[in-house]
């Protein structure tokens, strides 16, 4: 009768935890709070306007709440699209996807070339010859050039799934802007 009476008193304090949590997370849900305050979603954004300045450098780095990818331009730079889905090489119009790692992709689209005014390219890597080490990046997969052509560059981003980003541009250093990529690893 015991043993009987210590077990109805567990699953009642056990249900009364089910329940206390279940309610807990329903209340984050309805208060809109999000994983790290992240309220970005994963509509396309775009912005700006075409510009002549070079793109130069593409690094990536890891942050607690999001992944990034920094596009850094020899000049003012404020234009861009950035949306999931396929993501087509310039020029030729090949699919990115075959070369890309991830469960989504995000197609960058810069409105800026990656060549001089000579049309030397600016990007020391095309599509297969870099190979961003993103071991151990919660969220980025590759990051894989697709050329650059009369004045747009694009990138396919490999992602490990659909997830809210943001897109926003910095000035600096110097002369210099760079157009960034936070994608956040749930949420």
């Amino acid at each position: 009768m015991r043993i009987r009476g210590a077990l109805t008193a567990a699953v009642v304090v056990l249900a009364g935890l089910v329940v206390g949590a279940g309610s807990s997370a329903a209340a984050d849900t309805t208060t809109g709070s999000a994983y790290c305050g992240i309220a970005w979603g994963s509509a396309e954004k775009s912005a700006g306007t075409l510009s002549d300045a070079p793109l130069v450098d593409v690094r990536t780095g890891r942050h607690d709440c999001y992944d990034r990818v920094v596009f850094e331009f020899a000049g003012p730079v404020d234009g861009y699209t950035v949306g999931y889905g396929e993501t087509w090489t310039e020029g030729e119009g090949l699919a990115l996807s075959p070369y890309t790692a991830g469960g989504a992709l995000l197609r960058v689209s810069l409105r800026a070339p990656a060549y001089d005014d000579a049309h030397q390219g600016t990007v020391p890597y095309a599509v297969g010859e870099h190979a961003a080490n993103l071991l151990r990046y919660p969220t980025l997969r590759d990051v894989v050039f697709g050329g650059s052509f009369e004045g747009y560059s694009t990138f396919a981003v490999g992602v490990r799934a659909r997830l809210p980003f943001r897109t926003f541009v910095l000035a600096g250093p110097g002369a210099h802007s760079r157009v960034v990529l936070d994608v956040a690893h749930q949420w």
